[in-house]
């Protein structure tokens, strides 16, 4: 891990020495911000090819704290580019016939490691086709649910520095089959809740409390299920309140779940307009960054995208009608609960949205028509949506650079923590199809690169940040206690100085489960000399704000961001 440990007292001696101690606000308040106009005019990005063939498709993708990004796809598309040397059951695979149609002779994972721009083949032992994914407290991601033998399979990777890790199989299974179930971390001792999947309206917890515990029913799953649309509910949107209760969007309708008690606090205003927002209509949705000034009570969910009403069974007869282009958002805690609602550039459906170091929220991949499914969609949309939730209604939405390589269905995006957008995948055909399609199989790998990452604003980035923990604290940061945060900035810092933490999400149909960003809070800020700038800042207050684990720390100066560092935060 990229943080550097120190003594608190050690820590603390070196901001003294430096003769200057000041409140953050004061420390920043006479700096005058200067880049907006810069940014209004420089908005658009880049696209940069990484890579002519990851060799598995990108179904599936998450951002380990090793730097490393898993990738991966079902196991019954074929063969990939990579060959392994022995099936399942041990036996040696060869040239022959029979080798070419056993999946367990090829790798159907890869681990992609972003400073070497290089792939590594896994091996997975069950089809983890549309199954979904959780990051532990110790950074290993769990795994669950896929298709036939893999819809009951638990899995977990473990990220290590020497490149020998690999996907371990859980000897225990999941009460009920998971197909397009989606995941959510709960606070406290590493418990994962699973909701719904195909004809699954149900949902269940890993690691189980006791051996016998089993699926619970889940009301509200029954009643949003559209029978004739391919079901509209699944993966359905997850997002933790700050009150520890659960947030569960599916269809269009959302509710406030107590997990512990096994029930509904609270049943949310349905979402205006016509057409569905969840798989096969595959819209997306993020909660919106928390920030320490309203001391992270104020929790407010975002759902863009989706598909019209007659969608799913149009694209089966081979016609595609317009998605949506309506967006939603509305506060999920307090007493008042209404979606305000406003439009995207134009309509769009297997989008991701992904919270940018900045707070903003830029939505990438996807089509204009149609809905998710084996070629049920058309008219890809090229060019990224940058979401400024600030801003003015009707001044929140810019367009981007648009790219040359359509995104469709079973197509990924995450953040990566020198502030690109790492974008792969894309197979709407049931096997590796190259040619004679309207849109093959897609194996090449991009990154969008953000207008903050231009060379123009180097002189505003932070640099070199680094992560001081208390003494004695080697393993993280407890919950509510302050740690230090050191950075170089050639300038005086910008009143606009935030430092933000971010959950990296496991990202797969549209939907990036655990996605979350906090603005911290700053309580003490010093010079060092030369440049160096040394804070103390304070930790999320509790697991209900910031579930225990792995967080990328970005200091962003006037809109600015630094890379990103890896902070931990543990249980008091």
């Amino acid at each position: 891990m990229a943080a550097q440990k120190h003594h608190s007292l050690a820590f603390k001696s070196l901001i003294i020495a430096a003769f200057l101690l000041f409140h953050c606000v004061g420390f920043i308040s006479g700096a005058v911000a200067t880049t907006e106009l810069q940014l209004s005019q420089h908005n658009q990005g880049q696209w940069l090819l990484l890579l002519n063939n990851t060799g598995v498709v990108a179904m599936h993708m998450a951002l380990t704290n090793r730097n490393t990004v898993l990738m991966f796809d079902q196991t019954g598309s074929g063969p990939s580019a990579y060959r392994l040397q022995h099936r399942f059951n041990g036996r040696r695979c060869t040239g022959s016939r029979d080798d070419l149609q056993d999946s367990s002779c090829y790798a159907h994972s890869v681990e992609y490691d972003i400073s070497s721009n290089k792939i590594r083949p896994l091996r997975l032992y069950t089809d983890p086709w549309c199954s979904s994914g959780s990051f532990l407290s110790n950074g290993t991601l769990l795994q669950v649910g896929g298709y036939g033998r893999g819809s009951r399979s638990i899995r977990y990777f473990r990220p290590c520095g020497d490149h020998l890790c690999d996907w371990r199989q859980s000897g225990r299974l999941l009460r009920s089959d998971r197909w397009y179930a989606s995941n959510q971390l709960l606070p406290g001792n590493d418990r994962v809740i699973v909701v719904g999947g195909r004809r699954a309206f149900t949902y269940e917890f890993v690691p189980k409390r006791s051996p016998n515990e089993g699926a619970f029913d889940l009301p509200f799953l029954h009643r949003t299920y559209d029978r004739n649309a391919g079901g509209n509910n699944l993966y359905p949107f997850l997002h933790l309140s700050s009150d520890g209760n659960l947030f569960i969007f599916a269809n269009r309708d959302s509710i406030l779940f107590n997990p512990r008690q096994n029930r509904v606090v609270k049943t949310y205003p349905r979402i205006p307009k016509v057409g569905a927002r969840n798989y096969p209509s595959s819209g997306s949705s993020v909660i919106l960054p928390l920030d320490y000034k309203n001391k992270f009570q104020k929790v407010e969910v975002m759902v863009c995208g989706g598909s019209t009403p007659g969608a799913f069974r149009a694209a089966n007869e081979g016609r595609f009608l317009k998605g949506l282009s309506s967006c939603g958002r509305m506060v999920i805690t307090g007493n008042k609960h209404k979606w305000n609602m406003e439009n995207m550039p134009g309509p769009r459906l297997l989008n991701d949205m992904l919270v940018l170091p900045t707070g903003h929220v830029l939505i990438i991949n996807g089509a204009k028509h149609g809905c998710a499914g084996w070629n049920n969609a058309r008219n890809a949309s090229l060019q990224p949506y940058l979401y400024t939730p600030h801003q003015k209604l009707g001044r929140r939405f810019s367009v981007l650079r648009a790219t040359r390589i359509p995104r469709m269905y079973h197509s990924s995006a995450i953040l990566l923590p020198d502030g690109r957008v790492l974008v792969a995948g894309s197979n709407p055909n049931n096997r590796y199809t190259f040619r004679n399609v309207a849109y093959p199989t897609e194996l090449r790998l991009q990154a969008f690169v953000p207008h903050y990452m231009d060379r123009r604003f180097h002189h505003y980035r932070p640099q070199n940040v680094t992560v001081h923990y208390a003494s004695g604290e080697n393993f993280g940061v407890k919950h509510g206690e302050e740690f230090g945060v050191g950075f170089w900035l050639d300038r005086k810092p910008s009143k606009d100085l935030e430092f933000n933490i971010y959950a990296p999400p496991f990202t797969t149909h549209s939907i990036s489960m655990n996605q979350r960003m906090l603005k911290l809070r700053c309580r003490t800020m010093a010079t060092a000399g030369g440049g160096r700038i040394n804070a103390l800042v304070e930790a999320p207050p509790s697991p209900d704000v910031a579930p225990s684990g792995y967080y990328m720390l970005t200091v962003v100066n006037d809109g600015i961001p630094s890379f990103s560092q890896w902070v931990r935060f543990i249980d008091a």
